[in-house]
């Protein structure tokens, strides 16, 4: 089973986000844009797991989370990796938050100790919104740079649960489903 931990985001959200990214859409179709259902930020992606190991991973989430009180996330601002100029990734971001970072490190510390290796980039929340499988011609990403600095999004969300999700990877692309929705303790 190819398994991530997921904050996933309520459907008015995604739909407010999908609304606002509509010129991004249209400025750039041949991009892989993430289906509504789909956006989420990923808090750690775990790969291709036997399934005999689901009671362990499911159980450090559940732990994990019971730790940690309900964060509001705030998103906001457009932008890609590694930049417009030459970017694979189009992203919305996801406002720095110590709960959110603390909620991270403690994910990273439970999966270490099941043998995951720790992530070795510093934690860049995020919500990918598009992946660009080949280089768009320059004036395509001066206009999609352009697009992306006149959306005009903030919005905010109550994180509830850390989900673990599993992706089946189909051709015509990724297909998730919740595994485990492992509760945060409330306010």
């Amino acid at each position: 089973m190819r398994l991530f931990l997921a904050i996933n985001l309520p459907p008015d959200v995604r739909r407010d986000i999908l609304d606002a990214t509509a010129p991004l859409r249209e400025t750039a179709p041949e991009a892989s844009w993430v289906d509504e259902q789909r956006l989420h930020l990923t808090l750690k992606f775990l790969g291709e797991q036997p399934a005999e190991r689901l009671e362990d991973i499911s159980a450090a989430v559940t732990g994990v989370a019971a730790q940690h009180r309900t964060i509001v996330l705030g998103l906001g601002g457009i932008g890609a990796f590694p930049n417009f100029r030459r970017a694979r990734i189009v992203w919305l971001g996801v406002e720095q938050d110590p709960r959110l970072e603390l909620l991270h490190h403690d994910v990273e510390l439970a999966y270490e100790a099941l043998g995951f290796e720790l992530e070795g980039r510093p934690f860049r929340p995020h919500l990918t919104l598009a992946r660009l499988q080949h280089r768009l011609p320059e004036d395509q990403l001066r206009k999609l740079s352009r697009a992306a600095k006149r959306v005009d999004l903030r919005t905010e969300c109550d994180v509830q649960s850390i989900d673990l999700m599993q992706s089946e990877l189909l051709p015509t692309g990724a297909s998730y489903r919740r595994l485990v929705a492992a509760p945060l303790r409330g306010v």
